[in-house]
């Protein structure tokens, strides 16, 4: 394939057999960063608030399955609304369902599977967390929808990834406080500034196509909407971790993730769709450092 593209086709996707490699690449095997941005706020609040190292074991493994799966179920909803679409953008253009790898009526016959799998997880948790976990299905499904109708699709994704926020929270503790809410709220102003990053990627070509994006919108004024989305993510985990009662070491403990998020700002540059991938793949150690912070304070 010509073109810029973050499609991995070799590697192991390459070792898989033949009929398999189409979904492999629909569901984004090839690039596991983004279910490693669906669990990590998950992560977040069993490092908050899990009651024993047991339980929070054994919520990670859950929502690491869980996330793989329906990150996979995102990305077969997303290409079946945006296969017209994803032909006409480089990067997209060679999409299993943009190029014809898969015809549609496997995709949804893939999705099916993937979400019956997804809900042998769901039924492992308590009843206020499949609630949640019922509920996320609507924001997944309107997503693609919000970048045809809104400048602002980015947040509506904000509200998917961080979903793994209070889901993880009433699974650790059976419900949701004022914590787990300052917690959800972190998480989406992170999404809304790393997936911003992300989209400049695309920015021209979805300015031709017709898909809106806050890369769009923002523009040459990135910086500061990103400065202020990450400024305001820090705010509110300061938050989150006092109404969680969390010892002062917490407070210390954030400055990894705040220079992390710092040196985006800083570094970034609208005009290299290779720099803009790797600062956003670079989110995955600033999600692992937030939850070291929120281990650090529990001591």
């Amino acid at each position: 394939m010509s073109g810029y593209t973050d499609i991995r086709a070799g590697g192991w996707v390459a070792r898989l057999p033949e009929g398999w490699r189409p979904y492999a690449l629909l569901m984004r095997l090839d690039r596991p960063i983004g279910s490693w941005l669906l669990f990590l706020p998950g992560l977040w609040a069993f490092a908050m608030a899990a009651p024993s190292w047991g339980r929070g074991l054994w919520l990670t493994v859950l929502f690491g399955l869980g996330a793989v799966l329906m990150r996979g179920a995102g990305c077969v909803v997303n290409d079946l609304w945006d296969r017209d679409l994803d032909r006409q953008v480089e990067r997209t253009a060679g999409r299993p369902l943009a190029s014809g790898a898969v015809r549609p009526k496997q995709a949804l016959a893939f999705l099916l599977g993937l979400l019956l799998v997804s809900l042998l997880i769901l039924v492992q948790l308590p009843w206020a967390a499949i609630l949640l976990g019922v509920l996320s299905l609507v924001p997944i499904a309107l997503y693609p929808l919000a970048k045809r109708l809104t400048d602002w699709p980015q947040a509506v994704l904000g509200v998917v990834f961080s979903w793994a926020a209070p889901m993880g929270y009433a699974s650790a503790t059976g419900g949701l406080d004022a914590a787990a809410i300052a917690l959800w709220a972190a998480g989406f102003f992170w999404i809304l500034g790393y997936d911003t990053i992300y989209a400049h990627q695309d920015r021209e070509d979805d300015a031709l196509v017709g898909i809106r994006s806050t890369a769009l919108r923002f523009g040459e004024k990135t910086r500061p909407f990103l400065a202020a989305c990450y400024a305001v993510t820090l705010v509110l985990l300061l938050l989150a971790g006092w109404l969680a009662g969390l010892s002062w070491l917490y407070v210390p403990a954030l400055l990894l993730p705040a220079a992390l998020l710092a040196r985006q700002v800083v570094t970034i540059d609208i005009g290299d769709p290779a720099l803009c991938l790797r600062l956003f793949k670079a989110n995955r150690d600033v999600g692992l450092a937030i939850a070291l912070a929120f281990l650090i304070g529990r001591l």
